[in-house]
């Protein structure tokens, strides 16, 4: 159980894109996620049942066009974790906030190539804290995003992948990362995603850390109130996964630019 709490501790929403920004350009998004979980993934992949798990986190992502070329990143993240008894314990704090930026490689209009790195600050070092269990050591993330705009059926579209090398300091084992959204515009005003979050440790970590993986769906609407505001709302569900909570969750969001 402490394990599965362990390794699927962090899911960001992944809403940030292969694109950078133009010079002098804001765009950001504030997003919170209600999750719960009953059951977890055995290390065969079979649900077992456990203390309930619960989690709602809000999360800032602002990005800024210092060039055409470079962005630069500022992720803040706030969070309340409680597991039932017997385990019995709780946190209500920070979260990790990232720092760092995505350069541009190459471009031809309707594709982009881009290298992402961000150091990842962890919002508590209290380790006796069962609830903190995944938030308490240093990160840092590479990652490459290639993306794709078009059309579908004369509709707007994009693709976007991001394939990452997640470096946990601490004790948990690095991760290999794939994050695929898809997103199309049936209307002017309307933005549907379909994002898949996939991680696999490479390998045990220290401290009693096992192999793990998890596989997440998640599925939003965006609606656009302004040219500068618009909502989400969509949900998520761990479908697969090893070592890892089965969890279902809601996300609400809010999009901006300046």
């Amino acid at each position: 159980m402490l394990t599965a709490i362990g390794m699927t501790a962090s899911h960001t929403a992944a809403l940030a894109a292969a694109w950078t920004l133009q010079q002098g350009q804001g765009y950001g998004y504030v997003t919170t996620t209600a999750s719960a979980a009953s059951k977890a993934f055995d290390g065969t992949g079979t649900q077992q049942r456990i203390p309930r798990y619960r989690k709602v986190e809000s999360q800032a992502w602002i990005e800024y066009g210092i060039t055409d070329w470079f962005t630069v990143i500022v992720s803040p993240s706030l969070q309340y974790v409680d597991i039932a008894a017997p385990i019995d314990a709780s946190r209500t704090g920070l979260g990790y906030t990232d720092l760092g930026g995505r350069v541009r490689l190459w471009t031809d209009g309707s594709w982009v190539v881009s290298a992402q790195t961000t150091v990842r600050i962890p919002g508590t070092y209290d380790k006796s804290n069962v609830a903190a269990i995944g938030y308490t050591d240093p990160e840092i993330d590479v990652r490459g995003l290639v993306g794709y705009s078009s059309t579908l059926g004369g509709l707007p579209a994009f693709v976007d992948v991001q394939i990452a090398q997640r470096f946990r300091l601490g004790g948990p084992p690095d991760e290999f990362r794939a994050d695929i959204t898809f997103g199309i515009r049936p209307q002017e005003r309307w933005l549907l995603l379909a994002q898949s979050f996939n991680v696999v440790s490479e390998g045990t970590g220290s401290w009693g850390y096992a192999s793990f993986a998890y596989h997440k769906l998640q599925l939003s609407a965006v609606y656009a109130l302004t040219s500068a505001l618009s909502l989400q709302v969509g949900g998520y569900t761990t479908y697969a996964g090893r070592n890892a909570l089965q969890e279902n969750g809601l996300v609400l969001g809010a999009w901006f630019r300046f």
